[in-house]
């Protein structure tokens, strides 16, 4: 039987991972999440990084990650970010921003434009794509 340890055993130690082998992953709301690097694709042990389109004026759920640092690269778009108390405290980013979420930082992500994609790269300090979504507070509004 093929386990996962063996099978990383037999991966090189330096590798591309092409766009034809990122693999859908866990996404919140309305994101599309890719995982490029990852255990599974390649071997990643202490990494998570991956690939983030959150369309046209679309909205994450609310949601956090666990004991996981994440960072959060924007390729192109413009993107809001709703995080601290009720989701008050608002962060614009776009094209070459850099964006840090602390871990168990509850957030929200917004398209903030109407008519094209956000595109992003993520990066987690854990192999695990920590997920929760939880309840967004009463009454809030993007």
């Amino acid at each position: 039987m093929l386990t996962i340890e063996s099978f990383v055993s037999t991966l090189p130690p330096v590798r591309v991972i092409r766009p034809a082998e990122q693999q859908p992953d866990v996404a919140s709301g309305a994101m599309r999440r890719m995982a490029a690097i990852s255990k599974t694709l390649c071997g990643a042990e202490r990494i998570w990084v991956g690939y983030v389109e959150l369309g046209p004026g679309l909205v994450s759920a609310a949601h956090h990650h666990g004991e996981a640092e994440s960072a959060i690269y924007i390729i192109s778009g413009e993107a809001r970010f709703y995080s601290g108390q009720e989701l008050a405290v608002t962060c614009e980013a776009g094209p070459g921003d850099f964006i840090w979420v602390a871990p168990g930082a509850v957030h929200i992500e917004m398209n903030a434009h109407q008519l094209e994609p956000v595109r992003m790269i993520v990066a987690r300090s854990t192999q695990d794509t920590l997920v929760f979504n939880v309840a967004t507070p009463a009454g809030w509004r993007p």
